[in-house]
């Protein structure tokens, strides 16, 4: 059983990763803005899947390479904090667009709707990271059978992520005309993400803790 502690903490990182702009949120949001909201919802079951398939390997024990090789685990965390640099520069930087700017695309069937948010969950270097080197840091073998353990903290992520972008995936079309119509507040959730996105990276680069691994 995990512990109220280990919940809070995996809630809060998953809220924060998923009201950051990632491939995700622009998939889900252009598909959504493009094609209307059974697109989108189509395309968010494809992430979801994505998520489900991150969460089997670490509940098989894919963080006991990262003990065994800590070169490896250390390499992941700089190269996704390099990464969250990344996109936040990409949010803020001179002429960046809004994850809510529409964007033309072509109307796809269901079937690769669903591929494609498959396709782009398992691709994205957040869910990776998070399911490679954050969620091992909440369990604690003292509590019981860590797969059981990392089993509720990844369902903690995926209830969370699919609720927000959910939501996301109804709202985007309003969200996108709100945004559009007021350049100031677009520029706002542009450097709230930035700056959210750039915490993070600090955070995994300052992070002294190691992965935990299953006896």
């Amino acid at each position: 059983m995990i512990s109220f502690s280990a919940a809070l903490g995996m809630a809060a990182i998953a809220l924060g990763l998923v009201l950051t702009p990632g491939p995700n949120m622009i998939y889900l949001v252009s598909r959504s803005v493009s094609q209307g909201r059974r697109a989108g919802l189509v395309s968010l079951a494809g992430v979801a899947a994505g998520f489900l398939v991150y969460l089997t390997a670490t509940v098989a024990g894919i963080a006991a390479i990262f003990a065994v090789v800590p070169a490896v685990y250390t390499a992941i965390k700089f190269a996704g904090a390099a990464y969250l640099l990344w996109l936040a520069w990409k949010t803020v930087r001179p002429g960046a667009q809004s994850a809510f700017a529409p964007s033309a695309l072509p109307v796809d069937p269901a079937r690769r709707l669903f591929s494609m948010g498959l396709v782009t969950s398992l691709l994205n270097p957040k869910i990776a990271i998070l399911y490679v080197s954050l969620l091992p840091q909440f369990v604690d073998p003292a509590h019981g059978g860590v797969a059981g353990q990392s089993l509720v903290l990844g369902l903690i992520q995926i209830v969370i992520a699919l609720s927000v972008n959910g939501m996301i995936v109804l709202s985007a079309g309003s969200i996108a005309a709100f945004l559009g119509r007021r350049p100031f507040w677009t520029r706002v959730q542009r450097y709230l993400m930035g700056a959210a996105l750039t915490g993070f990276a600090v955070r995994l680069v300052t992070d002294r803790s190691r992965v935990v691994v299953a006896a």
